[in-house]
């Protein structure tokens, strides 16, 4: 593939993930928007999330292990152009139903363009070096989507004078996923690397695709990932989701300005995910992965307890707010670069024809991962307090540690590479 195509590709694959990220984190806003326009109930708002999580678990149960076969290029462009059309169909309906299908909708394509999205940057940078560099600038650039889709929502919504007014946001995402998916269609990306090596498969196998992501999981090396992965996304997705309610009842700060606030989280991910990028090319991945999470347990031992007996005070702002508001959002500068690197360095130790299977696993266990550890936490928020649900992420990162340690001496042994043979 010639650089430039190949930088073009490159770009084509950074943009359309973006997209898929401002996507799939703006059901919060979306949410308080259904609550407020549509009338409908807190309760009956929740299953936007329900829509978009389920159906990132069954797009990648499904069709993780097919995608291979459909072209990777092409699913991408398919994803992209679907979510255009839906987003077209969100601004013109103006209903709660729409809503939910569009998160449906959403979910299938941000778990078939992950798949995608990871198994083409093996076919970009086959080195371990490259891969995790891409990796990381890839994951990157999709916290800088979710962090743009953030503050957009926010300026359509404050600029909303009607009440629908806000759903021309999506005329602009549609625009977005056009670009994308012209850019693809004028990029060739060079597949042939998924059919080397490939094993033959029983009948069964080819009715079922799925079942090599089953036969995946007898690897002790795709257990300590999966386990690594499930343990990461908990702590992210509780952190995310609850920072903003931490923000609000323990530090005290104005309901607006504890949204923004929040905001911090995901823009220190990115920088993390975007720094690490450059660092993987000249630090042993273990030793940076250790380091972050040691820095991750500082910082948390470190700030949470200013946090105890904080009162409220009349004109809180951004010069008087608490120490902790600036100070606890900054460990995701280093919780950041464990997700993309322990990706990269599993698919890298693994044939190409295999990273479909792997990813759809490993979008699998995320989405778990994320569902439950939201649920766990706003648990012990609840019936203990904010601090005590904060200090809860030290456990899941203790174990994160002796998994990636574990993890590291198998690698090293090459047991990644011994699949049995499906029966």
């Amino acid at each position: 593939m010639a650089m430039g195509t190949q930088t073009r590709a490159v770009i084509a694959l950074i943009l359309t993930y973006a997209v898929l990220g401002l996507l799939m984190n703006s059901v919060g806003v979306v949410i308080l928007q259904s609550i407020r326009h549509y009338g409908v109930t807190k309760t009956h708002a929740s299953s936007l999330e329900a829509c978009k999580d389920l159906s990132v678990v069954i797009a990648s149960f499904l069709l993780a292990t097919r995608l291979p076969k459909f072209g990777f290029r092409r699913a991408l462009i398919a994803s992209m152009t679907l979510v255009g059309m839906g987003a077209l169909l969100m601004s013109i309906a103006n209903a709660f139903w729409m809503t939910q299908l569009f998160f449906v909708l959403t979910g299938i394509c941000f778990g078939t363009g992950k798949v995608a999205t990871y198994a083409s940057i093996g076919l970009l940078r086959p080195d371990r070096a490259g891969h995790a560099s891409l990796t990381g600038l890839v994951e990157g650039v999709f916290m800088v989507g979710v962090l743009i889709g953030v503050w957009m929502f926010s300026w359509f919504i404050g600029a909303d004078a009607t009440g629908t007014d806000w759903l021309h946001v999506y005329w602009l995402i549609a625009g977005l996923c056009a670009v994308a998916a012209g850019l693809w269609a004028i990029t060739p990306l060079d597949e042939s690397a998924n059919e080397i090596g490939a094993e033959p498969e029983s009948a069964a196998a080819k009715s079922a695709g799925w079942r090599q992501m089953l036969r995946l999981l007898a690897l002790p090396t795709a257990i300590a990932f999966l386990v690594s992965i499930f343990l990461y996304v908990l702590i992210e997705q509780s952190i995310g989701t609850w920072l903003p309610t931490f923000n609000n009842e323990i530090l005290h700060l104005p309901p607006e300005m504890s949204v923004q606030a929040s905001s911090i989280f995901v823009a220190a991910l990115a920088i993390g995910r975007l720094g690490a990028s450059a660092l993987l090319r000249r630090i042993h991945w273990l030793k940076l992965m250790l380091a972050c999470i040691v820095c991750v347990a500082a910082l948390v031992l470190l700030t949470l307890p200013t946090t105890q007996g904080l009162t409220l005070r009349p004109g809180v702002g951004w010069l008087n707010a608490p120490v902790a508001a600036y100070v606890f959002p900054l460990i995701g500068v280093f919780m950041a670069p464990i997700y993309p690197t322990l990706c990269s360095v599993m698919l890298t130790s693994l044939p190409q024809e295999r990273h479909a299977a792997m990813v759809g696993l490993m979008v699998i266990f995320s989405a778990l991962g994320g569902t439950i550890g939201s649920f766990l936490t706003g648990m012990i928020f609840q019936h203990l307090s904010g601090q005590n649900a904060f200090y809860m992420t030290l456990v899941p990162l203790t174990l994160i540690a002796i998994a990636l340690i574990r993890f590291d001496r198998m690698i090293g042994r090459g047991s990644a590479h011994a699949v049995p043979a499906e029966a």
